[in-house]
């Protein structure tokens, strides 16, 4: 876990320069807050406020990006207000968190604003639970919500925009059907059964704290496509908690919300979401558990059973994920490896044509937002695959195709990142060679990714190419692309059934 968030690689620092803007971005607005005079109850929620549009808004544009964030309120104020009036009126309340649960999930049809503003309004609910919100409060909810909004936006908009110069890639998103044939139509489905059953079970638990049930259960099915995933993430988040809450008994209890100390521990948490969640959502869900459990200090009502707690919530939240992706129209892992894995080929294939026609001379031509592109859909991949390469998975063959092609991609990736960078000296030569090179392994790509193209046409047209001089490190890293791709073809289209996702 250590491992995968330290060395995993970070095109453009875009990890922690992400990381080291949201500590700046929630230090700031909860530093205004503060000044403003708001409570500490109004710090907090105008801190998680900041932390969630920072988070969650992902627009490609930093225009969509500004109008996502002025969205946020939109949608978050009338949720957090439903929420503070039906304390009082529990079976209402319920159903209203479900639609926007439902909602919430149905939303990311609409890509990365539906995404990022129905996870505003689910924890816009998930936080008047928290806080136990009374109407009274809401003035100074809204005020803190606004200004912490705003302090987050002169950061991220103005002081240290760097989308600017370099743009986010585009989220992926595998094209879906219509009706139940739509992977979020599906989901919506899911996640409201699932927040049914964490409900009930939650308030089994504890008529206080339930809604940690739902919470777990909500994020499991956040950036998930496929049972596996859905199954591999509760596992992650269990295990995130799991070691979550002895560091907060060690750190959080002792400190007993001294405001100094765990001012300083909350910016590490903030940064060490940011930096890891990319990579590792084990290590994400080990530094929100301690950051809920220094929250729970600074308003004086932590104590050891208070984590026990949440941790019988969290899997109380990850097994009604589980049964709601088991039982409710699910979608195979399968169906949706191998458009992620053909998705990323595409992409090995754009970035080597524009890295030769930057070598060739054409100024306009930039890989470095595909090579960024690369590594989001990888990190899809990766996510496609995970229930496959897990420990536990019990067909090993499988598991052992699978590893292999996640490797053989990973290669892919440092070579493209190599030429990249190659292409991006100035004082690049034109050489044919390169040229013909990358010829070469746009054909292998597209060998790969032709549907229903025989195991044998793939190899051979990937196989075809000569070995290249090692001394000119271009050449070195075209080769090495045709290497990876050749050994691609086994596992893609191993028989008995060609294609990896029907397997």
């Amino acid at each position: 876990m250590l491992k995968r968030v330290f060395v995993a690689p970070d095109p453009g620092r875009l990890r922690l320069r992400s990381a080291a803007r949201a500590v700046v971005g929630v230090g700031l607005a909860v530093a205004v807050c503060a000044a403003a005079g708001h409570s500490l109850v109004g710090a907090v929620v105008g801190g998680v406020a900041a932390l969630l549009a920072l988070f969650t808004v992902a627009d490609t544009t930093v225009r969509g990006q500004l109008v996502s964030t002025a969205l946020l309120p939109v949608v978050g104020f009338p949720v957090l207000a439903a929420a503070a009036l039906l304390h009082d009126h529990p079976l209402i309340r319920d159903a209203a968190l479900l639609v926007t649960v439902g909602v919430g999930v149905y939303a990311r049809r609409w890509g990365p604003r539906g995404n990022a503003l129905g996870i505003f309004a689910f924890m816009s609910f998930f936080e008047a639970q928290f806080l136990r919100t009374v109407p009274e409060q809401l003035p100074e909810l809204y005020a803190a919500t606004a200004l912490a909004l705003l302090a987050c936006s002169v950061v991220r908009f103005g002081l240290w925009c760097y989308e600017r110069r370099t743009p986010p890639p585009a989220l992926p998103v595998l094209p879906g059907g219509k009706g139940l044939a739509r992977a979020t139509t599906r989901q919506a489905l899911q996640a409201t059964v699932g927040g049914a059953i964490a409900l009930a079970a939650g308030q089994l638990l504890s008529h206080e704290r339930w809604y940690w049930a739902v919470g777990a259960m909500w994020w499991i099915f956040v950036n998930t496509a496929s049972r596996g995933e859905t199954v591999v993430r509760g596992f992650r988040r269990m295990l995130g908690t799991l070691l979550g809450v002895p560091v907060g008994l060690l750190i959080a209890v002792p400190l007993h919300g001294a405001l100094a100390p765990t001012a300083v521990l909350l910016a590490v948490c903030v940064f060490s979401i940011f930096y890891a969640s990319p990579v590792s959502y084990t290590w994400n869900m080990l530094a929100v558990t301690l950051m809920v459990g220094l929250l729970y200090g600074l308003l004086g009502v932590l104590d050891p059973g208070l984590l026990a707690l949440r941790l019988a919530e969290t899997g109380v939240g990850a097994l009604s994920a589980l049964l709601a992706v088991l039982v409710v129209l699910p979608v195979t892992t399968h169906a949706t490896t191998d458009a992620w894995v053909q998705r990323a080929l595409r992409c090995v294939h754009h970035c080597t044509a524009e890295a030769a026609a930057r070598i060739a001379g054409t100024e306009s031509a930039d890989p470095a937002p595909l090579v960024a592109e690369l590594e989001v859909l990888l990190r899809k991949v990766r996510m496609s695959l995970a229930p496959l390469v897990h420990p536990l998975a019990p067909m090993r063959a499988r598991r052992e195709r699978a590893r292999q092609i996640l490797a053989l991609l990973d290669d892919c990736a440092r070579e493209v990142r190599g030429l990249a960078s190659i292409a991006a000296d100035p004082v690049a030569s034109h050489d044919a060679r390169l040229t013909a090179a990358c010829q070469r392994v746009e054909a292998a790509v597209e060998a790969l990714t032709a549907p229903r193209q025989p195991r044998e046409a793939a190899a051979a047209t990937a196989a075809a190419a000569p070995h290249a001089p090692a001394l000119e490190p271009a050449l070195a890293h075209l080769h090495g692309l045709e290497r990876a791709l050749a050994e691609l073809a086994a596992p893609l289209r191993s028989s008995p059934r060609p294609p990896l996702a029907d397997a």
